[in-house]
This record gives structure tokens, C-alpha cells and sequence, in this order.
């Protein structure tokens, strides 16, 4: 049902238009726009010359007011395992061997089938993974040894590709651009795709190769999860032990460390940090049979945000059976009985159109 009411409901407009832009001013529940024949008065124009003025001037600083930025819908993508893993950039660390390439092998097969990751709903789409430590005989053995003869074909493997700066820009762009239902995408390992120019690298240039990759990640709005080592020097901050310098994380929208205590220890710690999900840690154990990491428990449970009952009113507002609603932001007012002004309302819908759109399958 929830999969039946997003595509009914995903095209039309909550607002007077049919479908608005990623970026859009106030005009979405308003009152109808003038005319487009209607001369702008005298002083309007006057306003829009200065800000062309102001525009051309090398020294000018673009800047938004608080009261712009409210009047902007940003549509964000949605997670891509909730509570673990959003779009953006993402280091995945820990000691050689210690089983990383099993479990973000098991990430890959999640999001590409879309089943349940230990206590995680998963958004499904295609996931490319870079094995460049492996060969094709290897991922065989392993995922069949994890999975068995279940295959996928939203899972794609790659064991060769070009360096970062010498064509991998390329080759992701036009993979992604072949399947734009990607959502994941593993490079494993940092190390195979830095451009060659000796051992020893700078905070700056730790933060010039991830700000590439998240370059392209945030223009696709997919997440990139890169695969690197850990040092073997201890620290009391886990995630200082990431090898390299501290501009990898610095500019990383988030991080996993995989640990263990002793290397014959079947359990695992993974710490996650992340600008959009709360730290955590989780408890792995892996099963010796298939090499899968299996949830444990966590040592905090998630918090989850209350629903928010603006949104719950509209859902009940657009529906399957009554697909679109359309008027100004007065009239919506009426029709939901809110304790808003109409231009109160029109802001709160500018911030919560994402949510509303990724949790109830609602474009406004």
C-alpha cells in the first residue's frame, strides 16, 4: 500500500503548480502569481538593478537571510539504510584483514535487494562496488560462501578501475548516468584510486582526495563508501586511528571503524560517526561458517524523531483516493484546521518537504 500511494501521489503538487523545481521561493502555496504582462513597479526594478550590481561585484559575498533560507524547499535524498547510512562520502576503516570487505560486502547485497539490515530498513537501488583488491574468482567464492546462489542484478562488480584525476571521474559518471537508481557505491580501497605521488601526503591533500569524491557523490545525491586502513598506533579517539591525516574524516561526512579486541575474535565493535545520523557503536559477532556479521545489540538505542503531526494532517489530506490537493496557503489553513499563519505554514512546509516527500511519498 505505502509502495501504491508513492507512485500515485509522487507527481502531483500540494501548491497551485504541478511540480516544483529543487529550489523554489514562497510562491509554492500562495495566492496564483500575477500576470507575466504586469509591469514590475518602478522601485522593484530599481531593487533588481542594484542586486545585479551587487551580483557583478567581484568583491561581493552571496549570502541568504534567515528568512530566505526558510522561503527555499531543499529536497534532500533519504537515507540510504536508516540510521546508518546517508548520501555523501564515508570512510569505512579498521586493520587489514580484519573482515571489512565481508561486511561492506554485506551492505552492497542489502541495498541492492533491499532486504533488512539487522535492525535497519534499507532503500533499495543499484550498488556498484569496486573490489580493486580482488579478483572475480575471489568475489565469487565469498559471496556465494555469504549469500549462496541468490544473485542480484542491481549488485555490479568492478576489480580494475582508473585513479582519481586520470579517469575514474569519468568512468563513475557514466555508470551512475547507465543506472540513475544508483545509491551506493564502494571503493575499496582508498589507496588504489589516489593519484601516485609518493607515501607521505599532507592534511591537504588527505582532504583534496575525499572532498573530490564528495564532489561527486553530493552532485549525485548517491553515497559513497570508501574502504581504508587503520594505523596500528592506539588512541583514546577511534577515529584517530583512521591512517592518514585528520583532513580524511575532516571532510568525510561520516566514518565506520571495525575492531576487534584480538584477531581471533569472531566479535567486532563498529563506531559510526556521521553529520547526519547520532554516533554509535554496535556489537558484531561473525558466523564461521559464512562470514557474515551478525547484530549483537547496540549500546544506545537510536532516537527517532516524533512524528510530526502538520505532516500526519496532510497525509491524510492527499491520499490514494484523493491524490492532489491544490489552493493557497490560506485556504490549506482552513482545510487542515492548523494553528498557523498562512505564511507560517508555507515556511514550515518549505523545511519539512523532504520528510514529507521521502516519509509519505507527498511532493509539495
Amino acid at each position: 500500500m505505502a509502495d501504491e500511494k508513492e507512485k500515485t501521489v509522487l507527481n502531483p503538487s500540494v501548491g497551485a503548480d504541478g511540480g516544483q523545481p529543487i529550489l523554489c521561493t514562497d510562491t509554492s502555496i500562495t495566492d496564483p502569481p500575477q500576470d507575466c504582462n504586469d509591469k514590475f513597479p518602478e522601485e522593484n526594478m530599481e531593487e533588481l538593478l542594484r542586486k545585479m550590481r551587487r551580483m557583478n561585484d567581484p568583491a561581493n559575498l552571496f549570502t541568504v537571510t534567515m528568512r530566505e533560507l526558510y522561503e527555499t524547499v531543499y529536497q534532500s535524498r533519504p537515507p540510504v539504510i536508516d540510521g546508518l547510512l546517508c548520501s555523501g562520502t564515508y570512510l569505512f576503516a579498521g586493520a587489514p584483514k580484519v573482515g571489512k570487505s565481508f561486511l561492506v560486502a554485506q551492505l552492497a547485497y542489502h541495498v541492492s535487494t533491499g532486504q533488512k539490515l539487522w535492525e535497519y530498513d534499507v532503500r533499495p537501488g543499484t550498488v556498484l562496488y569496486l573490489a580493486l583488491e580482488d579478483d572475480y574468482q575471489r568475489l565469487q567464492e565469498r559471496m556465494f560462501r555469504m549469500f549462496g546462489v541468490e544473485g542480484t542484478d542491481k549488485l555490479h562488480f568492478a576489480t580494475y578501475a582508473k585513479q582519481l584525476g586520470n579517469g575514474l571521474d569519468e568512468q563513475l559518471d557514466k555508470f551512475v548516468r547507465e543506472h540513475p537508481d544508483t545509491r551506493l557505491i564502494i571503493i575499496d580501497t582508498l589507496q588504489k584510486v589516489r593519484e601516485m605521488g609518493g607515501e607521505a601526503y599532507s592534511y591537504a591533500d588527505d582532504y583534496q582526495i575525499v572532498g573530490r569524491l564528495k564532489q561527486f557523490a553530493d552532485r549525485k545525491g548517491l553515497c559513497l563508501l570508501v574502504v581504508h586502513h587503520t594505523r596500528k598506533q592506539p588512541s583514546g579517539d577511534k577515529f584517530e586511528m583512521i591512517s592518514g591525516t585528520t583532513g580524511l574524516l575532516g571532510c568525510a561526512d561520516g566514518a565506520f571503524i571495525l575492531q576487534k579486541e584480538k584477531r581471533t575474535d569472531s566479535a567486532a565493535t563498529l563506531d559510526v560517526v556521521g553529520r547526519d545520523q547520532p554516533d554509535q557503536r554496535i556489537h558484531l559477532v561473525q558466523d564461521e561458517v559464512r562470514l557474515t556479521w551478525d547484530f549483537d545489540h547496540a549500546e544506545r538505542e537510536l532516537w527517532k524523531e516524533p512524528p510530526d503531526l502538520l505532516l500526519v494532517k496532510l497525509s491524510e489530506l492527499v491520499t490514494v483516493e484523493r491524490p492532489v490537493w491544490s489552493g493557497t496557503a490560506t485556504e490549506l489553513v482552513t482545510v487542515l484546521n492548523c494553528d498557523l499563519t498562512a505564511i507560517a505554514l508555507a515556511m514550515r512546509l518549505n523545511v519539512r518537504a523532504s520528510k514529507l516527500l521521502n516519509e509519505y511519498g507527498i511532493r509539495y
